[in-house]
């Protein structure tokens, strides 16, 4: 049986914070604030992830009341996320995901965004699809007051 899943993130930016967006640093006078590293694209993917075999949210799974996920690489909680789901039988087939942000041009980074998503994911490159987004001025996101991600992805599972 095929399940899919469909992840949403968001979160405000904020001076004083790295700005991580599927695994790579992107340069930037402001990074996204949360206990982990708020990497949107990475929450969102997870999200979709847990979704797909309905196991509930990140916050259920990586409570920011926990410290031991203070400042924590999402890539770290999503290789947690794709044990829970080859536990329960889940095989992921693709994932496509968005990022949207008015600022900075993320195009030229899409691709190693992808790459290291696909090498926490164990898929092949082109099975991972990342695109961005400019939300065109438009409300919180084109005032440059947060940035979001979705994410949808496809999972096998057996038995």
């Amino acid at each position: 049986m095929t399940r899919v899943g469909l992840g949403f993130d968001l979160h405000s930016l904020a001076a004083g914070r790295p700005l991580v967006l599927g695994g790579v640093t992107v340069e930037s006078d402001r990074g996204l604030a949360g206990h982990s590293d708020a990497d949107v694209l990475s929450h969102a993917v997870g999200e979709a992830l847990l979704g797909a075999l309905a196991l509930g949210d990140l916050g259920r799974h990586f409570p920011d009341t926990d410290a031991r996920y203070r400042g924590i690489s999402s890539l770290t909680l999503l290789r947690h996320v794709v044990e829970l789901v080859t536990a329960r039988g889940g095989r992921l087939l693709n994932v496509d995901a968005t990022v949207l942000a008015q600022a900075p041009r993320l195009a030229p980074l899409l691709p190693e965004m992808a790459k290291r998503l696909a090498d926490v994911l164990g898929l092949e490159i082109d099975r991972v699809s990342v695109k961005a987004k400019s939300p065109e001025g438009l409300g919180l996101l084109g005032r440059q007051e947060g940035m979001a991600a979705m994410a949808v992805v496809s999972v096998e599972v057996t038995g």
